[in-house]
């Protein structure tokens, strides 16, 4: 299982208050085959200090202005040399000091393209607020408003090189839309690890205002048309729907 490289890539901009708590829930990991990447967009805070005090920890390091979270990520994927590639954001962290090495042995064991898992939504004490439960994946579910939660999505890295990486036309939908693109699209071999993966700090633009959740279905929708849902009207309202189900 440790034959296996997972490139663990993190973007961050002005994440001064949660840098830490991500990096050492990464430290703390006990499957070591591990690629640390730390992409930041230019922050002007504390961050880059911080992520300094690590650098015996991260593989590769860059702080460069950028064009938003999902260029980040694509400048990270384009640097990785692992066999597997995932995210952890600044404002998240790891459950547990398992995840990398069940991740890792999902996709041994049976042979996946992609692995995803649930999360945590928690305040910066960690309080839990919200609890995304997923289930395993089958084909169809994306057209009833299904998706799983991006934090815990892992896949080959090849993939990217095959299919395409995270499309900026897509604004804050962009990882939805990569996923669909994998999964649905293309239908690979996904796993489901039943168990938390990931804490999630609570917040984000997309929610912020009503004029933002509007972007975010405009999006939405422009990705299920891309990737051939079957009816995406219908699932633009099943969406959010389903999100509460999933929380529950």
């Amino acid at each position: 299982m440790q034959d296996i490289k997972i490139s663990l890539i993190t973007v961050s901009y002005n994440a001064g208050a949660t840098i830490r708590r991500c990096i050492e829930s990464v430290i703390s990991q006990n499957f070591k085959n591990v690629e640390y990447i730390v992409i930041d967009g230019g922050s002007t805070d504390k961050t880059v200090d911080t992520i300094n005090q690590y650098k015996d920890h991260t593989s590769i390091f860059l702080s460069e202005p950028d064009k938003g979270i999902y260029d980040a990520m694509n400048k990270g994927i384009k640097l990785a040399t692992g066999d597997i590639v995932g995210m952890l954001n600044a404002d998240d962290f790891f459950a547990d000091r398992e995840i990398l090495s069940d991740v890792a042995l999902a996709f041994t064991k049976n042979n996946a393209d992609i692995v995803y898992g649930n999360l945590d939504y928690v305040t910066t004490g960690r309080k839990i607020v919200r609890k995304w439960r997923s289930k395993k994946y089958k084909p169809g579910m994306f057209n009833r408003g299904w998706m799983p939660p991006h934090p815990t999505f892992y896949c080959k890295k090849h993939l990217f090189n095959k299919y395409g990486f995270y499309s900026l036309e897509y604004g804050n939908a962009a990882d939805y839309e990569l996923m669909l693109r994998f999964m649905h699209l293309n239908n690979l071999n996904t796993v489901f690890i039943n168990k938390v993966l990931v804490k999630m700090n609570i917040g984000g633009k997309s929610n912020q205002s009503y004029r933002n959740r509007l972007k975010s279905m405009y999006f939405d929708l422009k990705a299920m048309r891309k990737n051939e849902v079957l009816f995406p009207i219908f699932t633009i309202i099943a969406k959010p729907i389903r999100k509460i189900i999933q929380y529950l």
